[in-house]
């Protein structure tokens, strides 16, 4: 299927995402050729294959394709072979032997614009891949630029503070990197069924294509895994495009992370930028978005076992494991396996061997550090320092504790086939990974694997078969794996003494501690690998994508700004040709509406109504045929001096603790003891004066604790210590502690908006004058209340028959109302629509069509 790439970056921020040709609903399960569909596909003739159509389909999208490509020079054909130690094919393991697995990437290698459709035609056929050809321009600006030079960095905690450390923030490069992640939606588009498929994101180069896709497919079945750290929300707010690539995460349906570390800071940013909440529901960690919950995943990826004990049991591994044991005879090898970056702690590893040699004389000729320098992925300068200070560091040390017979530490700056690395984990006593920073470095696993060694080694290197197997982890506690090797030394990179000091301990234990914790690393990362990654992260993903179809979804929000909202399937705007012919036809209406939030905007910095709101409610409330009812938490002190002007109109303060029928008639309340005040006020000040920006509201009824001016986390955080605290020193008082939006209130029971209308609804039955029109409008948690009682009332009562009833929320989100308004501006059109009715003047649906439509 053609797509058409935008041509600037002004096309994708003005809201026009993925303006590209309609995707039929269902596709071919396997395309004949790249961007055309089988029109045999979904037929009833007899050659359509039903069975490949109800196969069960994975869908990886990646940067790069788990492939090695190389052009023949002679014939200029391009040859393809599968990476095997690609994490993105491994990970078929975990899968159903009939699923069918589709790969969407980029190739490693550029491709000629001429060959791009061969390459492609024999990608999809032979290894069911579909590659994303980026312009060569986009892909170093988006790969080179945006990834490795701003989002790279920034996750691994470096921050741009001066043009030596980091670079700036480059709006080319963030339009380089919205575009290719475009252009790989498009190609995701072509070969989605959104109705079956699951499709797996990897990795912080693809952050914002759940955004192109879920305004494409709604329901499309999202996941997303990071590999590398999340940092914390102080580190990641300097992000300039912060929300917008947490706006994309969120449009995904399962979020994967390494460890809770990078879950928890992920989570205090959506708090902190975006005011989200999120909760444990079942052992599932959960966000509240629009309605549709994004589930957080949390489990370290894990090691292919197959594929490492193989490569273990090559003869070219037996020679190689001979030879590392001739040539450090009578020495203990400490291995490092790592590459060239600033974030590996290389030079740190190396100054904490050189402590340990100078602390420890008699380890001197003993002890032999090999430090295996993976090739570098970048040129920058940055890795050039690094490379410099890493040889320069090891020379030193060389020319200090060597002899013509000892190096202390060897450096292998060249590339390292699997064997050999095999090998060298088979034989080091000891294996050190110190990144200052990592996401999920696998080195300790392989470690692991290849210290349990095999049959096989054992019997080429004359081993004695059955001998206890000893391993011994130095690791830094700032990499992902870290804390699923309860067993390894952890250690803070930057402390080198400590680092040598756990050195010497992790070659001096003795040799049944060292058996004891290898065993029990051997046991968690055997059964832990990556198949079993990959089956848990799927099946969370079904979990998570089980309830698509039972709500009612539509986009909102222009550009990268875009999320879908889910809702009932019954859940639609309140119209004015829906409500109109009803409210003129009936006689005995009841009107329950909030205050702040729904006649008066929640923003506002003056809390009193204006005179045109007063007037709307009066007309309101004037007419006879109406019960009206201000239901507020607000008190009554203040709602009777704004609303004075409306004689008849009823209101009830402090979600109905006290309830005022009309201008003339006395307050009611509740009777009921608040000597529980006395208890609560010094516990709420002593939480005031420890938390900063946080107030304590002090009313008639209730005592509420405000914590929106303090930090989102110690807010948050103070909040349930203080709701604990209260619920544990009033457990045996007559009163409800409550936690909402950034409150934490004390009241007595029973007093609910939703009594309120309860109260009222049966005052009118009890009076021979049963409503038959009912309208609740309301903002907030306290007006479901409302909305609820309403419903169980009517359906409870002995009406002569049912009135009809609008419950609508202000807002579109989860509610138990059937209606929504968008803001108070739209509340406030409509109630003075009504009270045009409630004139004599409008005799008809088009004059009250008029008046609805005026501005306020």
């Amino acid at each position: 299927m053609a797509s058409r790439s935008f041509l600037s970056y002004s096309d994708l921020t003005l809201g026009e995402l993925t303006d590209v040709p309609q995707t039929p609903r269902s596709l071919p399960r396997l395309m004949a050729v790249p961007g055309i569909l089988s029109d045999s596909y979904g037929g009833n003739d007899g050659d359509s294959d039903s069975s490949s159509a109800s196969r069960e389909r994975k869908i990886i999208v990646m940067n790069m394709l788990p492939l090695n490509a190389r052009k023949d020079n002679q014939t200029g054909k391009w040859r393809f072979s599968f990476d095997e130690d690609s994490i993105y094919l491994q990970l078929k393991d975990g899968f159903s032997p009939d699923a069918e697995v589709i790969y969407v990437g980029s190739l490693k290698v550029e491709v000629e614009p001429s060959d791009q459709e061969e390459v492609a035609q024999i990608l999809l056929e032979d290894f069911k891949c579909v590659p994303t050809f980026l312009p060569p321009d986009t892909q170093r600006k988006f790969y080179h630029g945006f990834c490795k030079q701003q989002l790279w960095p920034l996750f691994h905690y470096m921050l741009p503070i001066c043009p030596d450390r980091g670079d700036r923030f480059d709006r080319q490069l963030w339009q380089a990197y919205v575009s290719a992640n475009k252009l790989f939606a498009d190609k995701l588009m072509e070969v989605v069924n959104p109705d079956e498929d699951y499709v797996w994101i990897h990795d912080y180069h693809l952050m914002i294509l759940p955004t192109f896709m879920r305004k494409r497919f709604n329901r499309v079945k999202l996941g997303f895994f990071l590999h590398s750290p999340f940092p914390s929300s102080e580190i990641y707010r300097t992000l300039t495009v912060r929300e917008q690539i947490l706006k994309g995460l969120l449009n995904c349906d399962l979020i994967g992370f390494h460890t809770f570390d990078y879950a928890r800071h992920f989570l205090s940013c959506c708090s902190r930028m975006l005011g989200l909440d999120y909760a444990s529901k079942r052992g599932h960690i959960g966000l509240d978005y629009f309605g549709r919950t994004v589930y957080i995943k949390i489990l370290p990826v894990g090691i292919h076992l197959g594929r490492l004990e193989s490569v273990l049991n090559l003869p070219s591994t037996f020679d190689k494991v001979k030879e590392i044991r001739e040539r450090f005879e009578g020495k203990k090898v400490i291995l490092g396996v790592d590459d060239m970056d600033i974030f590996k702690g290389i030079s740190l590893k190396l100054l904490a061997f050189e402590v340990l040699l100078e602390q420890h004389p008699q380890m001197h000729g003993k002890l032999v550090l090999v430090q295996i320098v993976n090739p570098a992925r970048s040129s920058g300068k940055d890795v050039q320092e690094a490379m410099s200070e890493t040889y320069s560091t090891a020379r030193r040390i060389n020319e200090v504790y060597g002899s013509p017979d000892y190096e202390p530490v060897v450096l292998i700056d060249r590339h390292v086939a699997r064997y050999e690395k095999s090998a060298y984990y088979a034989m080091a006593e000891c294996c050190i990974v110190n990144a200052v920073r990592d996401g999920m470095n696998l080195v300790p696993y392989k470690y692991v694997i290849c210290r349990q060694g095999s049959p096989s080694l054992d019997e080429a290197i004359g081993g004695g078969k059955g001998s206890p197997r000893t391993s011994m982890l130095v690791v830094s506690e700032f990499i992902g794996c870290s804390p699923s090797l309860s067993g390894a030394i952890r250690v803070n990179p930057w402390d080198i003494e400590a680092v040598a000091e756990a050195l010497n301990t992790a070659i001096s234990m003795p040799d049944t501690e060292k058996q004891l914790r290898h065993e029990k690393h051997y046991r968690y990362v055997s059964s832990h690998d990556v198949a079993y990654w990959a089956r848990s992260f799927l099946q969370d993903l079904e979990r998570a994508c089980q309830d698509h179809y039972s709500k009612r979804c539509w986009g909102i929000g222009l550009g990268l700004g875009f999320r879908v909202i889910a809702l009932s399937p019954s859940f639609r705007k309140l119209k004015i040709d829906h409500i109109a012919a009803s409210y003129k036809e009936t006689s005995r209406r009841a009107i329950f509406l909030d205050y702040d939030g729904t006649v008066v905007p929640q923003s506002s910095m003056i809390a009193a109504p204006n005179p045109d709101v007063v007037a709307i409610i009066d007309a309101l409330s004037s007419d006879p045929k109406n019960t009206v009812f201000i239901v507020s938490g607000r008190g009554r002190t203040s709602l009777g001096e704004w609303l004075a002007p409306c004689e008849s109109l009823g209101i009830a303060a402090e979600h109905g603790y006290f309830l005022r029928w009309n201008k003339t008639s006395e307050w009611e309340s509740l009777a009921s003891d608040l000597d529980w005040k006395a208890i609560v006020e010094p516990i709420m000040r002593h939480y005031t004066e420890a938390t900063d920006g946080s107030y304590i509201e002090m009313k008639e009824s209730a005592l509420v604790w405000h914590h929106q001016g303090a930090g989102p986390d110690f807010g948050s955080c103070q909040a349930k210590e203080l709701l604990d605290h209260l619920e544990n020193v009033l457990a045996n008082e007559p009163v409800v502690v409550k936690r909402g939006q950034h409150i934490v209130e004390v009241k007595p029971q029973g007093v609910t908006k939703g009594l309120v209308a309860e109260k009222v609804l049966n005052m009118m039955v009890n009076k021979g004058k049963p409503p038959d029109f009912v309208l609740c409008i309301g903002d907030d948690r306290s007006d479901e209340d409302m909305f609820e009682s309403i419903l169980s009332t009517v359906s409870g009562s002995a009406l002569p028959s049912a009135p009809n009833i609008f419950a609508c929320t202000v807002g579109q989100k989860p509610s138990k109302a059937k209606y929504y308004l968008d803001d108070t501006v739209d509340v406030l059109r409509l109630l003075k629509g009504l009270s045009t009715v409630s004139s004599p003047k409008p005799r008809n649906t088009a004059e009250f069509q008029v008046a609805f439509d005026s501005d306020i």
